[in-house]
């Protein structure tokens, strides 16, 4: 009786062991299954865990374990896929379910292509060729040239720029157009100064779907990439809208300083042989001006100005600049002298401390040196360029003919100083030469 007693004690016991050990596990597991069951409910696609094994083992391999996160975690992330998603389940409305999910799209920046303009009458094919051909040897991005020309020359530069090779062609693009003034008498405006070269004042009005614009006379060689002038654009501030260089360095010599008999611009006037410009800003701009108390366009201002100053004026385009830049001086920026070195700084003793301390960026070989022996120094370097086949080696055909014909100047103010002249242009030579050769050279295992 009493063994039977306790047959039934224990089993009794082990009856309700067993029922609170189903009741405990039972309310143990509601909870989990629980959220499973709301996960599933608002997720309709595939749930983060399964994306997340998918997907991030193969991003992870292409960008170093996701967007910012280092393998190992990415790993832990999988291993810990319920806790992590069901935080990310809570923000889904709001928040892309994971960064790591999102497939990767790459757009590509559309190339930038500088624009340069030029005007080009007379006899003049031949320098703006060599000018054109400056620019494309040392710069990294495309150019669009505008070339503005009279008829008859318009067919040779077709003709003559068809004959450069493949290499170079796919270095820029060109568009010719003809001279044309959109205001006052065409045939006044066409002999202001030298032929055509008002045309450059007419350039925003004419081209008016381009931003920004870097000008330069026929008489221009770049000794430095064209980049360089170009990224100067971004140091406008919000109210300069051009970038010219001095006339003059030292006032006591100046032109403007001495002669001039209209206003211009600060101490010795500028020059316009190499002018940067934002268009854009220069079509909205209204100048204020000595006619009228309002502020005039830039079209509306050229032939007014032109009928009041006409017989004050000896430069013609670049004596009427001044002059608008004289009544807006906040309108203009003004870069160094080696950005625009002509005769006037060093034929009367070297007068450009930047072009001694860096070299010559610009030559800009005014009063025709080019094709005279007054300043042999220019000439040496207008011939190199000119003559140099292009894909030729820039420092046995180019640099060392310089060098060499450079001891034949050494009597001339301008030739005493030859660091002056070569100093960028080999400098220039020799990011060409390590960015064509250097860089493509891979060291020896």
């Amino acid at each position: 009786m009493r063994i039977h007693c306790k047959v039934v004690v224990i089993a009794v016991c082990f009856g309700v062991f067993l029922l609170l050990y189903f009741l405990g596990g039972n309310a143990a597991d509601d909870p989990l299954l629980k959220e499973v069951v709301e996960e599933e409910e608002g997720n309709s696609s595939p749930s983060p865990p399964e994306l997340g094994r998918d997907v991030a083992p193969k991003f992870a391999r292409k960008s170093s374990a996701g967007v910012g996160e280092p393998v190992a975690e990415a790993s832990k992330a999988r291993k810990e896929g319920r806790s992590v998603n069901r935080g990310a389940s809570a923000n889904a409305k709001s928040k892309p379910l994971s960064n790591v999910a999102r497939p990767v799209t790459k757009h590509a920046r559309a190339e930038e292509v500088m624009q340069l303009a030029v005007v080009a009458c007379g006899n003049r094919l031949d320098e703006t060729l060599t000018m054109v051909k400056s620019a494309l040897l040392f710069s990294r991005k495309k150019i669009k040239f505008h070339i503005f020309a009279e008829d008859p020359l318009a067919p040779q530069f077709a003709e003559r720029l068809k004959q450069w090779p493949r290499s170079i062609s796919a270095k820029f693009q060109y568009s010719v157009y003809p001279i044309t003034f959109s205001v006052g008498n065409a045939d006044e405006w066409k002999k202001l100064f030298k032929p055509c070269a008002a045309q450059r004042l007419f350039l925003p009005v004419i081209l008016k779907d381009v931003d920004s614009l870097l000008y330069v006379d026929t008489d221009v060689l770049f000794l430095r990439p064209m980049d360089d002038i170009w990224s100067l654009l971004k140091s406008f501030n919000s109210t300069q809208l051009a970038a010219m260089a001095p006339e003059h360095e030292v006032p006591k010599i100046g032109w403007y300083s001495r002669f001039a008999r209209h206003p211009f611009y600060g101490v010795t006037g500028v020059n316009s042989g190499v002018m940067l410009m934002n268009l854009t800003r220069i079509r909205s701009t209204l100048f204020r001006n000595s006619m009228i108390p309002s502020g005039l366009s830039w079209e509306d201002l050229l032939h007014p100005l032109y009928q009041k100053y006409k017989n004050h004026i000896t430069w013609g385009d670049q004596d009427l600049l001044n002059i608008i830049f004289h009544d807006n001086p906040e309108c203009l920026f003004i870069f160094p002298c080696q950005w625009n070195y002509r005769p006037d700084h060093c034929m009367y003793g070297s007068n450009c401390k930047g072009a001694e301390d860096e070299g010559v960026s610009i030559l800009h070989g005014n009063r025709g040196v080019y094709h005279d022996d007054k300043q042999p120094a220019f000439k040496v370097v207008y011939d190199a360029i000119r003559d140099f086949p292009f894909e030729d080696n820039m420092f046995q055909s180019l640099f060392y003919p310089i060098q060499t014909k450079f001891l034949d100047t050494v009597n001339t103010l301008c030739g005493r100083i030859p660091q002056v002249f070569l100093k960028q242009i080999e400098k220039t030579m020799r990011k060409v030469f390590e960015h064509k050769v250097v860089r493509h050279v891979r060291p020896h295992k």
